[in-house]
């Protein structure tokens, strides 16, 4: 059969989108599934489909193609649907107008599809009043009955009626549903979402990281979660705490981690795709929320090992959470209640491990094998109980109405010669059988697109990284990987050949293979035999599955062959596998930067094989991009741990320097006259652009010509510490590219696009 989801955008990463994405894959095992998304943002979906889905989009919204429809004329007429107060009314980025009412309700009356699901209050009112009888009509709710303002909780209930069924995420809110509409015909049931057990290799619990995932919303109530972080911080001086999403609330949260000193220990991640790799970096996930509808981060969490504390709020966590497998926190008990929850697994390793192995169990349950199968079942109820009408007819049925129903119900009858016989247990369907050898292509048929060779990337614990490649999707013959430093005009690369084709993969080891510092592009390409030159021969780029760096949190760099050293992989922003490398002769690693009313005082530890200690005779020098004119040097303090110093940079004294509308100040070690410069910057751990995560928050100081003038330390492309002065502008503040916004990694582009750095003195 055919079953469609009709979906506002496929192209994000929002839990609506990732529960279609699972489902859709789940039911393409047995059935011809489409996913229909109005709008198209972007060339691929930032979640990957399965290839057996088919994505159809309505409306091109993508800027940069001739295809764009944004001004399209029917987007200046009204929408018809839910105009008051749907996505007509509150979405101001993809706001709905006639052009969707043109679009939705076009394919509504065309499709072929056997059963039809929408997925949010929109949707379902189009395939209510635009959707045939000769296909199921299901509504999902992927959010709950009191999320939405009364005018549009109306609107929906009114819609739902015409529906054959409306599936919400958890019990409680389809037993609302049913209070609320008793004499409604449509099956109103609850089927959870469903949540794939990720291929990411469990935490091990002991990273000292708090994780928390979703969008940047007030209801998600992050306020709460920093604020319980702070309330425990100083007693767990070793633990940090990472947000990953976006979201309008982000200003104000970067507000309140200012305000409350916590800069360099509450990270804001930005969105990250996919997530599993960083549920498993952490040691505790936590959900703050003041409604959940389902919470489908919890589950992520859990298939991870990684134990949950939530917020006991409406509707979805305590169907989830039942004290053995994580943490429930009345909402009556607020920060203090929260926060005691954190204190307690923060502090107690073994209650942890308990509580996340129970996690993984519960997880199971949610596998989509096993919700698509209810969705099964569900198709079968509905065909075999044709729908009864709203309310009972007071005048006999017209010949066209009875001509409808017996229409409708042959239909119903060949729907359920299509389905499967319903299982009596819900079990993973057996694979199909391998497809019988064919006989030569014949030339005149286009052949299929072959699939990019896919991999998935490893840190191990003695820093080495594992790469598995995908044996379905490589190239015939005998192959090597390879890695190219990008953009090296010496065309340094390494070849390490694979050596099984049924089993493929690789290990990349610091102390065997030289990694100079950079970006390196990874490929497959057919085997060189030794003693061959050069890297000639068809190469494929590899594109990035999983890059797992839950072994590198917390980790310092390495002493390899002389050189402080550290690797991690990471998927590019067009999804192919590369690795960052650094390799440096010595290296000061930042270990806390405290912001003062005008200054910062950084404190660091300095890797060096040869360089002399202690650190009596150090300094630190800022280097001015604009020559050596504009320098200054400030005095480290040695710390009573060996190569561990600590310095206050004096925004004073590069005010008195400033030269430019930006002027920049990269910090270099001297350690003794004759000693090169040393790089101080972030190189350590499983982070790959410190300038996105680890931001502090500006000073605004005066200077005497140039007027008002923003101050603040930021890490740089290389993970380099530097200082920036510029031009302060109350608008770019409003606009989000301040201090309240994350400005430190705004203000890292533009410096090191726009100015050269010096390198040395």
């Amino acid at each position: 059969m055919k079953i469609a989801f009709l979906i506002n955008n496929a192209y994000g990463i929002g839990g609506t989108i990732r529960a279609t994405v699972n489902l859709s894959r789940a039911l393409a095992d047995r059935h011809d599934v489409e996913v229909v998304s109005v709008h198209q943002v972007s060339d691929t979906p930032e979640l990957a489909f399965d290839e057996r889905v088919t994505l159809t989009p309505l409306i091109d919204m993508r800027t940069d193609r001739p295809t764009y429809e944004g001004d399209h004329p029917l987007t200046a007429e009204p929408c018809t649907m839910f105009p008051d107060t749907g996505a007509a009314a509150n979405s101001t980025r993809l706001p709905y107008s006639a052009l969707q009412d043109e679009r939705i309700g076009t394919w509504l009356r065309g499709t072929d599809a056997d059963v039809v699901i929408a997925t949010r209050p929109d949707l379902n009112g189009y395939l209510a009043r635009d959707g045939q009888n000769r296909y199921l009509r299901i509504g999902q709710e992927h959010l709950s009955l009191d999320a939405h303002n009364p005018t549009l909780r109306a609107h929906q209930n009114r819609a739902i009626a015409q529906l054959d069924a409306f599936v919400t995420v958890s019990g409680a809110d389809a037993a609302q549903y049913r209070r609320a509409l008793p004499e409604v015909p449509a099956r109103i049931l609850c089927i959870p979402n469903g949540v794939p057990q990720p291929a990411v290799e469990p935490s091990d619990l002991r990273s000292n990281v708090i994780v928390a995932a979703g969008r940047l919303i007030a209801i998600k109530r992050y306020d709460r979660l920093i604020d319980a972080f702070a309330k425990v911080a100083a007693a767990h001086p070793d633990w940090s705490l990472r947000l990953y999403g976006r979201g309008p609330e982000r200003p104000k949260l970067r507000q309140r981690i200012d305000e409350l000193g916590l800069y360099d220990r509450v990270l804001l991640m930005g969105p990250v795709s996919p997530i599993e790799t960083e549920w498993a970096k952490g040691a505790i996930a936590a959900v703050s929320s003041d409604m959940e509808s389902f919470g489908m981060t919890i589950v992520e969490a859990m298939h991870c090992g990684v134990p949950v504390i939530s917020t006991d709020c409406p509707h979805g966590p305590a169907e989830i959470i039942d004290g053995t497998n994580g943490v429930l926190v009345p909402l009556d008990t607020g920060v203090d209640g929260y926060a005691a929850a954190l204190d307690r697994l923060m502090a107690d390793v073994y209650l942890r491990e308990r509580l996340g192995a129970a996690a993984r169990r519960r997880a199971q349950t949610y596998e989509p094998s096993a919700l698509s199968l209810r969705y099964e079942t569900l198709f079968q109820e509905l065909a075999a109980s044709p729908r009864k009408p709203a309310t009972k007819p007071t005048t006999k049925p017209s010949t066209k109405a009875l001509t409808e129903t017996a229409r409708r119900g042959t239909w119903w009858s060949k729907l359920r010669s299509a389905l499967p016989a319903r299982p009596d247990t819900l079990v993973e369907p057996a694979p199909a059988p391998a497809p019988a050898p064919t006989s030569t292509p014949d030339p005149s048929v286009d052949p299929l697109p072959t699939p990019p060779p896919v991999a998935f990337a490893r840190v191990a614990d003695d820093r080495s990284i594992t790469i598995r490649l995908d044996a379905a999707a490589l190239p015939p013959g005998p192959l090597d990987f390879l890695a190219r430093l990008r953009r090296d005009p010496k065309g340094r690369h390494i070849r390490v050949p694979i050596p099984s084709a049924t089993s493929p993969r690789i290990t990349l080891d610091p102390t065997e293979h030289e990694l100079p510092e950079g970006r390196w592009d990874c490929y497959v390409t057919s085997h060189a035999p030794a003693g061959t030159p050069g890297t000639s021969g068809k190469k494929t780029r590899l594109v990035c599955a999983l890059a797992e760096r839950a072994r590198s949190v917390g980790s310092a760099p390495a002493l390899v062959d002389g050189n402080v050293t550290a690797v991690l992989p990471y998927a590019t922003a067009d999804g192919f596998l590369a690795l960052r490398t650094w390799q440096r002769p010595a290296h000061a690693e930042v270990t806390g930067i405290t912001i003062g009313d005008a200054h910062a005082t950084v404190t660091a530890r300095l890797y060096a094989p040869d360089l002399p200690r202690p650190l009596d005779d150090a300094s630190v020098i800022a280097v001015s991009r604009q020559g050596d004119t504009y320098d200054f040097t400030v005095e480290p303090s040695v710390a009573e741990e060996p190569s561990s110093f600590s310095f206050t940079l004096p925004y004073s004294r590069a005010l008195a320097r400033r030269n430019s509308a930006h002027d920049v100040w990269d910090l270099r070690l001297y350690v003794g006259h004759a000693s090169p410069p040393v790089t101080i910057g972030r190189i350590g751990g499983d982070i790959v652009d410190r300038k996105k995560t680890d931001v502090v928050p500006s000073v605004h100081l005066s200077h005497s010509t140039r007027g008002a003038t923003r101050a603040k330390p930021f890490f740089t492309v290389t993970n380099d510490l530097a200082l920036n002065l510029r031009d302060y502008v109350a608008s770019h503040e409003q606009a989000g590219t301040g201090a309240g916004a994350g400005a430190g990694a705004g203000a890292g582009v533009g410096s090191d696009a726009e100015l050269p750095i010096r390198r040395s003195c």
